[in-house]
């Protein structure tokens, strides 16, 4: 869900008419409890705790151990239809200009030989989500929001989803997540979500780097940032702990010769030739943006050998980045047209794909299409 990052402040509360130590970027070698609503400390030397209580004033304490964190008081509570309460998290890398001692973040993705992690949780009743988070911008940003957030959702507690709709499944480090996607007005987000808990993962982060990569929202010229593990809580969540971490990123990968394109184009040139055919437009819009899902079905007795669909978006309505296909936009005109290995559609088959928007006013859907020339229908 959204989140807000902030900078980090130094401070201590009063609490119950006594004071409340807390820890601000100091190394934890014994357990230090952090109440203060930014505050952070170090452990092994590495890594970095955080308490980032950001959606409520209500107090929030965490014990930060020599292996990771456990919420010890969290007196905030948001409805599940809006965003959390925090996100107490452990990061390797750097946050709003905090950043975890030797880290070599932010390294370029075309850098990036390898990069592995593994967490552990321990979870309790209550509405939350395990997250994981991988943060990637175009610039080697060290403050500030960041333009990519991928999440990975371990587990997963009460009526909360993801920014965005679904748009699919992939499998990635030995599972099937479900996939998300969307923007929370700040970023854009890539949320993989487990279909049950997940306690423990050992696993390959740039595995689900080179996924966002292969659907065209980042590309080897963008810049790791960080990788962070903690909870977003909705409700309750006392007993929450992150029992181990750990994240490695090696450099030496081959750095590109020139920046490639977000989206691929074409291998062929445009078709020519109708085609009989039917759209199908799914659409998830939010204040000031929207995804849409375009189904595109072969209706007609003979294979179509590269297509390109053409319609106009309702006013308002912008393309900022799109997947499986090569998606242009000319005042209110759209042309989409095949990546290369979607480009055939046999008889009665289909071809997907889609994109990313930004939203000015009241939305709707676009409702003509034509496919190589030819008007589709609507299913």
């Amino acid at each position: 869900m959204k989140r807000q990052l902030r900078a980090l402040a130094a401070a201590s509360v009063l609490l119950a008419g006594s004071l409340v130590a807390v820890a601000f970027g100091g190394n934890a070698s014994a357990d230090t409890l952090i109440c203060e609503q930014y505050g952070s400390a170090v452990i092994q030397g590495r890594y970095v705790v955080q308490n980032n209580r950001w959606g409520t004033t209500a107090q929030q304490c965490i014990n930060v151990t020599s292996s990771g964190f456990e919420i010890t008081t969290l007196n905030g509570s948001s409805p599940t239809n809006g965003a959390p309460t925090a996100y107490p998290s452990v990061f390797f890398g750097c946050h709003y200009t905090n950043c975890s001692p030797g880290t070599n973040l932010p390294i370029q993705v075309s850098q990036i030989s390898s990069a592995t992690s593994s967490i552990s949780y321990r979870y309790v009743n209550g509405t939350y989500n395990a997250s994981y988070d991988i943060w990637l911008d175009p610039s080697p940003k060290r403050d500030g929001v960041n333009q990519m957030e991928i999440m990975i959702w371990l587990n997963r507690q009460g009526q909360i989803q993801p920014i965005g709709s679904v748009v699919g499944t992939t499998n990635l480090a030995g599972r099937t997540w479900e996939v998300w996607r969307g923007s929370n007005g700040s970023n854009n987000v890539i949320s993989y979500v487990a279909p049950s808990a997940i306690s423990s993962l050992n696993f390959s982060v740039l595995d689900f780097i080179n996924d966002v990569r292969n659907r065209g929202a980042i590309n080897n010229s963008w810049y790791l940032t960080s990788i962070q593990a903690g909870f977003e809580p909705w409700q309750g969540g006392v007993g929450l702990a992150v029992t181990s971490f750990s994240a490695n990123v090696n450099g030496g990968g081959t750095p590109p010769t020139s920046t490639p394109p977000t989206t691929r184009p074409p291998t062929t040139p445009p078709p020519s030739g109708g085609a009989a055919c039917a759209v199908k437009y799914t659409a998830n819009s939010w204040n000031n943006g929207f995804t849409a899902d375009v189904q595109i079905t072969n209706t007609g007795s003979s294979a179509i050998n590269g297509w390109t669909l053409n319609y106009t978006l309702p006013s308002g309505q912008t393309v900022t980045n799109a997947w499986n296909a090569t998606v242009s936009q000319s005042g209110s005109s759209v042309t989409a047209r095949n990546a290369g290995h979607n480009g055939s559609i046999s008889p009665g088959g289909t071809a997907s794909f889609g994109y990313q928007g930004t939203l000015s006013g009241s939305y709707s859907s676009p409702t003509n299409f034509s496919l190589n020339g030819a008007t589709c229908s609507r299913s």
